[in-house]
């Protein structure tokens, strides 16, 4: 038995007529957060190199935001999770949402700590 998928995305705001306009379409997107990416690697902001957030560069952060974005419409759309039960949902995405966030915070602890030792300790900076 076949199974219409939903020919939309952003919560029905752009809509499709078939399957392949929608991927076209979720694939444009993806460019374009790519592209924001690249851009923004390459030229480096001034303000957002030097604006630090939770002891890391403000543009880290919003690498990892996008690339978080990314990961996520990746999964909604082409591992067709939209037409998943809510709980399925919660539980592909939630998770790998959490356990980011918490090796993000482990990271950056374990990096502050390191960044102290050789700051303050009798090692010096060797590199």
């Amino acid at each position: 038995m076949a199974h219409e998928h939903k020919l939309e995305i952003f919560r029905g705001l752009v809509k499709f007529k078939s399957n392949i306009q929608k991927i076209w379409g979720v694939l444009a997107f993806l460019c374009f957060i790519t592209i924001i990416e690249v851009v923004l690697g390459i030229y480096k902001p001034e303000g957002l190199i030097k604006t630090s957030f939770l002891g890391m560069k403000l543009l880290n952060w919003i690498f990892i935001i996008l690339t978080l974005v990314k990961a996520y419409y990746i999964a909604w759309d082409f591992m067709h999770l939209r037409d998943e039960n809510k709980s399925l949902r919660r539980a592909i995405v939630w998770t790998p949402i959490f356990l980011v966030l918490y090796l993000t915070f482990i990271t950056l602890v374990e990096a502050d700590y390191i960044y102290n030792v050789f700051k303050e300790g009798f090692v010096t900076w060797d590199f």
